[in-house]
């Protein structure tokens, strides 16, 4: 070979790569690329690693940490010593990365960075980072080289792309920091809507869990950590769960767990200790549903005011968030559902009868026996009270089985 065919296959190569694709070719690489990558946080880092969901077999488990070694450099045991602290310490002090403690913009462009600071937190490691990989590979090379991963990363990219290797490289390794420690450890516990009333500020993003590999519906998440699937609504759809089927389908996978399904069986006459056994295993969804009643007795509220030509602005304040718990409410809300309660008597024995309800399994110096006396009184009350939806609340709890 000449010097000028050198030259030229060295031009040639800077400008096309190996590959010589076209623009749109390498946007679809890069895609596709970025999305393996999710999926290996969301299938082993998150429900294998950290929440033991899901079991996956030794081929796509380590393809897996070969993959985000490879493509971000992030080590198993730490990766899921941060987030087991996360949900333990969940919007606390302590918590590796909470918008509520930090302030969203801090989580949400400073996310991989409060990561890398909590990665050095060696009592974290030793408290939270049992049963993560301690092979000779993982001892000798994902751990202890984590930065030549995404080193490589840049050589191949370069390689196949040439000088537009370096964005697919930026976009590549840029994708986890912002997509997982920024958007979900920030916005999906910021901003969103909520199924259940978790003991968090989680939210859903979207019901559908695409980009993110499902993460996007972080509260169906927290109220359920150690389900290997994420969606819980008819309309709501996980793809990380998708590819667990796919995977359990070739037997490379096996889910552990998941959420667990409440069924209603014939209404008892009395709420006995099955009952009680069934709310308190149910209760996320229990109270799912009480919201949606209170949330139809605020419509009907906000339909009676508006017949008659009053001001709204009270009641649907009321109506976003009497159904919440005291703790989630924001202050700048607390004087309309003040206004509400007082101006609407059903709807203030509705929340009463909430919290009544939810003492029921926070209780923790009642013992069993009385415990089921708690719920027995609480059913004779509400279908005591005259308000219909209280009335077919009992009922409905009554039927509550496992």
């Amino acid at each position: 070979m000449t010097l000028m065919s050198t030259l030229e296959f060295l031009l040639s190569w800077a400008a096309n790569g190996l590959l010589n694709f076209s623009w749109w070719q390498i946007v679809v690489f890069t895609l596709v690329t970025t999305h393996i990558t999710i999926a290996s946080v969301t299938l082993y880092l998150h429900r294998c690693q950290a929440h033991r969901a899901l079991d996956l077999h030794p081929i796509p488990a380590h393809f897996f940490r070969f993959w985000l070694w490879l493509n971000t450099g992030m080590v198993t045991k730490e990766w899921t010593s941060i987030h087991r602290k996360h949900h333990a310490k969940c919007e606390l002090d302590d918590d590796p990365h909470s918008p509520q403690t930090r302030g969203i913009n801090e989580v949400l462009w400073r996310g991989s960075e409060l990561y890398r600071i909590e990665s050095r937190n060696a009592e974290t490691l030793v408290k939270y980072g049992h049963g993560t990989p301690d092979d000779w590979i993982e001892r000798n090379l994902y751990s202890k080289y984590s930065v030549y991963g995404v080193s490589l990363l840049m050589v191949i990219d370069l390689l196949l792309f040439g000088s537009a290797g370096l964005a697919v490289w930026a976009v590549q390794t840029a994708w986890i920091p912002f997509t997982a420690a920024g958007v979900i450890n920030g916005i999906a516990h910021y901003w969103g809507y909520r199924n259940f009333e978790a003991p968090d500020a989680s939210r859903n993003i979207t019901p559908w869990g695409i980009l993110i590999g499902g993460e996007e519906l972080h509260n169906n998440h927290h109220t359920y950590p150690t389900s290997a699937k994420f969606s819980v609504k008819s309309y709501e759809f996980d793809i990380g769960w998708m590819y667990v089927r796919i995977l359990e389908i070739f037997g490379l996978a096996k889910a552990k767990k998941t959420v667990p399904v409440m069924t209603m069986g014939e209404v008892q006459p009395v709420a006995d200790e099955k009952t009680l056994e069934a709310v308190i295993a149910h209760r996320y969804q229990v109270m799912a549903h009480y919201a949606r009643d209170l949330r139809v007795a605020c419509k009907n509220e906000i339909a009676t005011l508006k017949a008659k030509g009053a001001d709204l602005s009270v009641m649907k304040t009321a109506k976003r968030w009497l159904h919440r718990d005291a703790d989630q409410i924001p202050a700048s809300a607390q004087a309309h559902l003040s206004q509400a309660r007082s101006a609407h008597p059903v709807l203030d024995k509705m929340v009463i009868m909430r919290e009544e309800l939810r003492q029921v399994w926070i209780s923790t110096h009642h013992n069993r026996e009385q415990l089921t006396r708690d719920l027995q009184l609480w059913c004779q009350r509400a279908e005591a009270s005259g308000i219909a939806a209280l009335s077919g609340f009992s009922h409905k709890l009554k039927a509550v089985r496992i």
